[in-house]
């Protein structure tokens, strides 16, 4: 069973959605002043968003790479 087009494209489309949204706010993170202490080290704020960013990218990346997948099959003829 084929996954149809629609569903391909939306998949795609969440998975480069995902990394537009997570690298404006890695960035953001890395200059919030709630990141760092005084001393330069990482608050567990920064800690606990970075790794949720980082979860982020990766499930963002397969997402998009179901959907990819996804949609290059739905361009070949059924056999």
């Amino acid at each position: 069973m084929r996954m149809s087009r629609g569903v391909s494209v939306f998949l795609l489309a969440f998975g480069v959605w995902s990394w537009i949204i997570w690298i404006t706010f890695a960035r953001n993170l890395w200059a919030s002043a709630n990141a760092w202490h005084p001393d330069g080290s990482p608050t567990s704020f920064f800690v606990v968003h970075a790794v949720l960013a980082v979860v982020s990218f990766v499930l963002g990346t397969a997402i998009g790479v179901i959907g990819w997948r996804g949609w290059r099959a739905s361009r070949k003829p059924r056999s």
